[in-house]
């Protein structure tokens, strides 16, 4: 079957119509047209695999079947029984009960046991996941694990900018699925561009949100023509405007429509879209391409498309707190190394951190001073507990002042003072790790900045 087997990775996730036709031929005699016709498979398809099949596959005139004596042979591709229905709802439906709260400042709606079931099957249905490669982008749904669960034989990757549904993803899968931390308005991270075969998400609902994580689905594709990128989008018919905005904005990153099933994914709340959103199976053209990062991409909190920002004089302030001259970076980007002069400051706005972003800055910067304004309910200080746990991750680089309700009582702010001799990991964030001594092995391909938070401690001395 050394050809047969050509041919199907050939296809690579796409060959379940290809194994349908085998299924088709192994029942007996079938016409030509009618094998393309319920196998759904182009014609030039259909003759290579039949070419494949070589003294297995029988003719007479135009119709073809596989040889009887050869049919046991191809048992394998018969109809799929799998493990599905009330097993693996009642499954999906514990993980959902303890995942950690949704967050309304990341758009964040709970999709409900049933939807995420319906995705797993789906997408086993639809492609060969034996082997393929699947990157969930955002995945508090859990949809990783209801896939795990009916393949455990996929490769599953799940990056995600908050870090308590990385470290819930990883314990519950046994670290099965790997899980990375990325903001996706920063960028992937660098060992998983151009490394899945397929992409889901359920980004948020903005034209900008949507185009952003579809840029980044068509980054994280192997070879993009070749892959499928399948998002959630929902839009009320009330306001067809919207829906149009971001199909458009799809369109413009090269991105055709292969699919959209209607009313596919139901969710515990986004009432005003009726609870329900359409899948969109999209296909990357050759021409497909990243776009231009926005800061506001979700509909709620500052990181909204309306939000503001902070005010000058709340800035003004943290200059002053920093108490040394101050080189100010309004946006703060970690994707590479942020580096400092001696006896200057670096000044940042954080007003808008849902949690994640204030270790990463720290990660990322290596200056003499550091003077960060953030949220006085910052989940790093809102408690002692959480300040002991940030300064115990950071403690061998940074020495700390949390500052809180200051300049005022929504805020607080944020000096990190570089101690002697810091850590080496911690001041080479953006290096690979196998590059670096005393890290383990699995860790090697990857990078501090991009490790979840809950991997860290592995890292550091």
């Amino acid at each position: 079957m050394s050809s047969l087997n050509e041919v199907l990775r050939s296809h690579g996730v796409h060959q379940r119509p290809l194994r349908t036709a085998i299924a088709l031929l192994a029942d007996g005699w079938i016409r030509f047209d009618e094998l393309i016709r319920r196998a759904a498979v182009p014609r030039r398809s259909v003759e290579e695999l039949l070419e494949s099949l070589g003294s297995d596959l029988e003719r007479d005139g135009n119709s073809l079947r596989l040889q009887p004596s050869a049919v046991s042979s191809y048992a394998e591709f018969g109809p799929r029984t799998g493990k599905n229905g009330p097993e693996l709802l009642a499954k999906v439906s514990a993980l959902i009960e303890h995942v950690p709260p949704p967050l309304p400042a990341l758009d964040h709606v709970q999709a409900t046991a049933e939807t995420v079931v319906r995705r797993a099957e789906w997408l086993d249905a639809q492609y060969e996941l034996g082997g393929a490669r699947l990157m969930f982008l955002g995945d508090h749904d859990l949809t990783s694990l209801a896939v795990h669960a009916l393949r455990p034989d996929a490769e599953l990757t799940v990056v995600d900018l908050d870090e308590r549904v990385l470290a819930y993803v990883d314990e519950r899968s046994g670290g099965a699925v790997r899980t990375l931390h990325a903001d996706l308005r920063i960028g992937l991270p660098h060992a998983v561009l151009g490394s899945a075969d397929l992409v889901f998400s359920d980004p948020p609902y903005t034209p900008e949100g949507m185009g952003l994580f579809a840029a980044r689905g068509i980054e994280a594709l192997a070879e993009p023509p070749l892959g499928r990128l399948l998002l959630a989008y929902g839009y009320s018919p009330r306001h067809p405007a919207l829906g149009a905005q971001v199909q458009q904005e799809l369109m413009r990153l090269g991105l055709t429509f292969e699919a959209i099933l209607p009313d596919f994914h139901s969710y515990h709340g986004a009432q005003a879209i009726g609870a329900a959103a359409d899948l969109y199976v999209c296909q990357p053209t050759a021409r497909a391409r990243k776009q231009k990062v926005k800061q506001g991409i979700y509909t709620h909190g500052p990181q909204s498309v309306e939000s503001s920002g902070p005010s000058a004089a709340l800035m003004d302030r943290v200059r002053e707190i920093a108490d040394r001259p101050v080189v100010e970076t309004p946006r703060p980007d970690w994707s590479k190394p942020i580096n400092g002069k001696p006896d200057v400051a670096l000044a940042f706005d954080l007003t808008g951190d849902p949690g994640p972003w204030l270790l990463r800055l720290l990660l990322a910067t290596n200056a003499s001073r550091v003077a960060i304004l953030v949220p006085n309910s910052h989940p790093d200080l809102v408690n002692a507990d959480a300040q002991a746990a940030l300064l115990d991750l950071i403690g061998s680089k940074y020495q700390l002042k949390l500052l809180r309700s200051l300049p005022d009582n929504k805020h607080a702010v944020v000096v990190a003072d570089a101690v002697d001799s810091p850590a080496l990991p911690l001041t080479r964030a953006h290096a690979r790790l196998g590059n670096l001594p005393n890290i383990p092995t699995p860790l090697h391909p990857y990078r501090l900045i991009d490790l979840p938070r809950h991997h860290l401690p592995q890292t550091l001395p």
